[in-house]
């Protein structure tokens, strides 16, 4: 870090230990964290609707957070809720002449799925506006009004369900598909019907401006895997239609958006098969037979795009640790002139979401500071005044947050690599201190400087126990553009964890860390990062928790949901064709080396990562005699929803590390 920004944060700590401080964050505060999302601005652009997702109370069963409806009209001064917690709304919209809000809820009948609902602009009762037999994922209403696009899953039919009362229950798998189908209700006769009958699996779609055509995305077969990497473009017109394939696209597909006049698509998609993410933008027509615009950089990731007029798209990137919007121009360019890109919003702000109003010309933002998790912003679109007008954690007001940093260091072999550096909160200049490793997972995925205490990854919680944290963006990781994500590929576990080391030793050269006291800790990949530094490199950390975490990257391929995803995008390779390699990388490979206490969690209804995995370390550690702990969450999925099971993993995190490591 420069010398001085080092001063500024110090300055910064003195004036936290001079001035009346606030209390440290709990894990009882984590837990109740609110955020928002999902925000849609009405038509006539003066109000705007959101979810605000609410965490369960102690009094309540267990389950995931729920979910209300919120409204910011014209004229309020701070918005109102719509819609109760205990009913769980979500995914709201507008009516076209915006006199009413429609959102989905399960709150009649969660046994038959969501129906789509409506309340007046000014409040009162909810009502059905559309329901169907295996009820609502997605839905959007047609720009004209006309039509209702929904998706929807097959019902079982009727002779398998006998067959079921029978006992004849087995399940054979990768048959008897299920599919996500894209059906039109038709607001006039109030008929509904599937636009094809195609056996696609549809993941999301959009409507053309003149509500003539639907763009989808979808796939062959339903999955997982399939989701990831199997997607194709395809259009089909209104009300009923053969779906026709757009393009030919490799791999991976993110946003998209067709242009007001109809004639050209803006999507997000991989380059290559093997492209972690959807992470360049393609410009395709509609119309005619042109060659396909690639517009991408080497030192940012693209995840929204969005067109503002015919000539021009709204791009939502990351770029290294922090998020911007810019413009995108010269589409129209009849020679391989490469597009134009203008930044028009960079803020500290880390923006999750932006979405904008095409009439008004305003952007709804979600977005988060090292202060605060998401909340709502209006901002114009060629402004940088942003209009906060969600103010949903108030008690972090009486909290004292330690500062952050974006920081970057070298790897063995030259590469940069950056990370965010939270500080304890009692930092004081010159003296060491112990450090926790919090990683990210994906590998793809990247730690982005702006608010990153959850329940998961407690950083703050962690830095008001003594700790510092450090969160890595290794090789491999997004928002740094498609080659600095592949740059990990036939290599897991080699030099990406390099660049983690090189950022450990980076600090204790700087004499802010005690080099025999650190832990490390991460989900999903991340807590692959972790097991390995339990075995291969455990003569490096003196505590580890391995959250979900691939121990064992050969039985990993055969009880995991995406086997292709794993082999295709981050290892560039199958396992039988290089199997002295992938063993190698296994934490278990290793487990001879293992000294560190390792606490291992696992949710026990995890499809991406089989609590096996968890189990496999832990009994290799157990019979080895090193120090261990397995916790199987029940009901828990790839991740920890549930408020008990919230509370009691951050609370072991916490003993672990203060047992371990100080």
């Amino acid at each position: 870090m420069s010398h001085l920004k080092h001063l500024i944060i110090v300055l910064f700590l003195f004036l936290c230990w001079a001035l009346p401080a606030g209390r440290p964050i709990t894990p009882e505060d984590i837990v109740n964290l609110q955020y928002v999302t999902g925000a849609v601005i009405s038509p006539d652009g003066n109000h705007v609707a959101f979810v605000l997702i609410v965490p369960r109370k102690e009094d309540e069963e267990p389950g995931p957070s729920h979910s209300e409806i919120w409204v910011k009209r014209k004229d309020d001064t701070r918005p109102k809720r719509f819609t109760s917690k205990s009913l769980d709304s979500y995914s709201p919209g507008w009516s076209t002449d915006g006199k009413k809000i429609t959102f989905l809820s399960k709150r009649d009948s969660k046994k038959n799925g969501a129906k789509i609902y409506t309340i007046a602009l000014d409040g009162g009762e909810a009502d059905i506006l559309l329901e169907h037999t295996t009820g609502i994922s997605s839905y959007k209403l047609s720009p004209d009004g006309k039509w209702i696009a929904f998706l929807s899953t097959d019902s079982i039919s009727g002779e398998r369900t006998n067959e079921m009362k029978e006992g004849y229950d087995m399940i054979v798998m990768d048959e008897l598909h299920r599919y996500n189908r894209i059906w039109l209700h038709s607001m006039e006769s109030k008929e509904t019907r599937l636009i094809f009958s195609n056996d696609l699996n549809v993941n999301s779609f959009i409507w053309s401006d003149d509500s003539r055509s639907i763009v989808f995305k979808a796939t062959e077969k339903p999955g997982a895997d399939a989701a990831l990497m199997d997607q194709v473009l395809y259009s089909a017109k209104v009300p009923k239609n053969k779906p026709r394939k757009l393009i030919d696209t490799p791999g991976k597909l993110g946003s998209m958006d067709t242009s007001p006049d109809g004639d050209l698509l803006a999507f997000l998609g991989a380059v290559s098969r093997n492209d972690p993410l959807p992470q360049s933008i393609f410009i395709t027509s509609l119309v005619l037979r042109n060659k396909t615009k690639v517009h991408s950089r080497d030192d940012e990731s693209f995840y929204y795009v969005q067109w503002i007029n015919k000539e021009t798209l709204l791009a939502h990137s990351i770029r290294g640790t922090k998020t911007v919007i810019s413009l995108i121009s010269n589409i129209h360019s009849k020679n391989d002139d490469p597009l134009i890109q203008e930044d028009i919003f960079l803020s500290d702000l880390i923006i999750s979401s932006v979405r904008l109003h095409p009439g008004s010309a305003i952007l709804a933002i979600i977005g988060h500071s090292p202060q605060h998790p998401n909340e709502l912003y209006l901002n114009a679109l060629y402004d940088n005044e942003l209009q906060r007008v969600t103010y949903s954690n108030p008690m972090l007001d009486e909290i004292m947050l330690s500062p952050q940093e974006t920081i970057q260091w070298r790897s063995s072999d030259g590469l940069t690599v950056q990370g965010i550096l939270t500080y304890p909160m009692n930092y004081r200049d010159g003296a060491k201190y112990p450090l926790i490793l919090q990683i990210h997972g994906g590998p793809e995925g990247v730690t982005l400087d702006g608010w990153n205490t959850t329940s998961l990854n407690p950083v703050q919680l962690l830095s008001a126990e003594g700790f510092m944290v450090l969160q890595p963006n290794y090789r491999g990781s997004g928002g740094r553009g498609v080659q600095f994500s592949k740059s990990d590929h036939n290599d897991l576990g080699g030099m990406e964890y390099q660049d983690v080391l090189a950022g450990i030793d980076y600090l204790v050269a700087k004499d802010l860390v005690k080099k025999d006291h650190v832990g490390t800790g991460g989900w999903s990949y991340g807590g692959y990062f972790s097991a390995l530094g339990a075995t291969t490199y455990s003569h490096r950390f003196k505590a580890s928790m391995v959250g979900a975490g691939l121990t064992n990257m050969i039985s990993f391929m055969g009880t995991t949901d995406i086997p292709y995803e794993m082999s295709i995008v981050h290892w560039n390779s199958w396992w039988f064709d290089d199997m002295e390699l992938h063993w190698d990388r296994s934490p278990l490979s290793h487990i001879n080396m293992a000294q560190t206490p390792t606490l291992v969690i696992h949710g026990m209804k995890d499809e991406r990562v089989h609590p096996e995995q968890g189990v496999e370390l832990w009994q290799a550690l157990r019979i080895k005699g090193v120090d261990t702990e397995l916790v199987l969450y029940p009901r828990e999925p790839h991740g920890l929803n549930e408020r008990a099971h919230r509370l009691d993993y951050m609370n072991r995190l916490v003993d672990w590390y203060n047992k371990y490591v100080k």
